[in-house]
């Protein structure tokens, strides 16, 4: 997609959600009703434009420098009119803009979730941490991403307060609420989970997540071959019920399972009448050990085709899964993500969901911009980089020029 092109649907999506204030506004009868200098359009592509300079910097760079420019006590004030819903939005519908949903090919993500620091609100209890041992305390939120692997960009996000966080059911959430058809999810050891692949089997994509190699996960429950290295396939019956016929079946480890009900299985009935009959859910998956080094082996659970994908390849597509990693650490020091400018959670969230619009529409811009050789040598810059060299602007203080 054509950096033009990226440009127009961004403005266009904060031009819609402008044109509805009253769904979007603390209070719609009073809030945007009259002109002001920041009017709802203009705060929206102020907050997503924003980067990590201080907010009085940020007005002025947004103004260009003009004696109009609004000021902090403004910007505040209209900023607290709107809910974090509004660029929540704008976020979902740009993102889902950028790459069509088609059911050619399987598109690949990874999925991940990371704490994000924000500033310490003592009154925010589902984020707050008092800190132990002279530590100072510390709000924490975190962010459970479904990330793109190929075109670099956050396809969806669920942010939670971290005391009241849930990775698996945030995952599910995501998953199931995709219109994507075809999907691979690459995932690390955090969700290891029947239901986890319950719910992407149900949905007919795939998986590829890595499991704990030892005795608390899920590949100490089987009986697995005695070679270090081996590729099984299973054909597994979960249940939530047992009884004396299911306890007997269950000696049989590589084809039924027992769910204890206090564990998440979405597909199966959690409470059971005794004169019920035992309701199953079937699973089928590969359980795959390999070698990644001498002496270091892996351990995956995978539904991919057996002779479509064999080991070498599975051990290409889980380095992939580094993608997401190196995103944070773009979101947080290059876009700006550790640094806000409220103390206030709906405005925090403001600015996180403004710093992934701006996350994914740098990745859409700098995928067009031409990389010069020089000598048969390819001079490959960061990605950032090569934005503010594209947008022919030598900082990433602040976004504002880009849209």
């Amino acid at each position: 997609m054509k950096p033009k092109i990226v440009k127009k649907l961004l403005l266009s999506e904060i031009k819609r959600i402008a044109t509805n204030p009253k769904e979007y506004c603390i209070n719609p009868k009073i809030d945007f009703t009259r002109n002001r200098k920041l009017p709802l359009e203009r705060l929206l592509q102020c907050i997503i434009g924003m980067g990590g300079g201080s907010l009085s910097n940020e007005l002025l760079d947004f103004y260009q420098y003009s004696t109009d420019a609004a000021s902090s006590s403004a910007f505040v004030q209209q900023r607290h009119k709107i809910k974090s819903e509004a660029i929540k939005e704008i976020f979902r519908n740009f993102s889902h803009q950028l790459i069509p949903c088609s059911s050619d090919g399987m598109r690949l993500f990874a999925v991940d979730g990371s704490d994000i620091q924000i500033p310490v609100n003592s009154d925010d209890a589902g984020s707050y941490f008092p800190g132990t041992n002279g530590q100072k305390p510390y709000n924490l939120l975190h962010l459970n991403a479904l990330y793109d692997l190929e075109h670099h960009i956050y396809s969806d996000v669920i942010i939670q307060k971290r005391k009241e966080s849930n990775e698996h059911r945030a995952f599910v959430d995501m998953v199931d609420r995709s219109d994507i058809s075809c999907a691979l999810v690459i995932a690390d050891r955090g969700y290891e989970s029947y239901n986890n692949m319950a719910h992407l089997q149900e949905k007919g994509w795939k998986f590829l997540i890595r499991i704990k190699d030892g005795k608390a996960g899920i590949k100490s429950s089987f009986d697995l071959p005695e070679t270090e290295s081996f590729d099984m396939s299973v054909q597994l019956l979960l249940t939530h019920k047992k009884t004396k016929e299911i306890t007997e079946l269950l000696k049989d480890k590589n084809h039924y399972r027992f769910i204890p009900t206090t564990t998440p299985l979405d597909y199966i009935p959690s409470k059971n009448r005794h004169k019920d009959p035992a309701k199953f859910y079937e699973l089928k998956f590969r359980i795959v050990r390999f070698e990644l080094s001498e002496g270091c082996f892996e351990t995956v659970l995978t539904n991919l085709d057996t002779e479509l994908y064999p080991v070498e390849r599975l051990k290409q597509l889980y380095a992939m899964r580094w993608g997401i990693e190196t995103s944070f650490r773009d979101l947080k020091y290059t876009v700006g993500m550790l640094k806000f400018h409220s103390k206030k959670v709906m405005c925090v969230l403001q600015e996180i969901y403004a710093h992934l619009i701006m996350y994914n529409f740098a990745e859409m811009i700098t995928s067009h911009v031409v990389i010069e050789k020089n000598k048969g040598n390819i001079n490959i810059k960061p990605t950032f980089q090569l934005l503010y060299m594209y947008a022919d602007y030598s900082t990433v203080e602040t976004h504002h020029h880009l849209i």
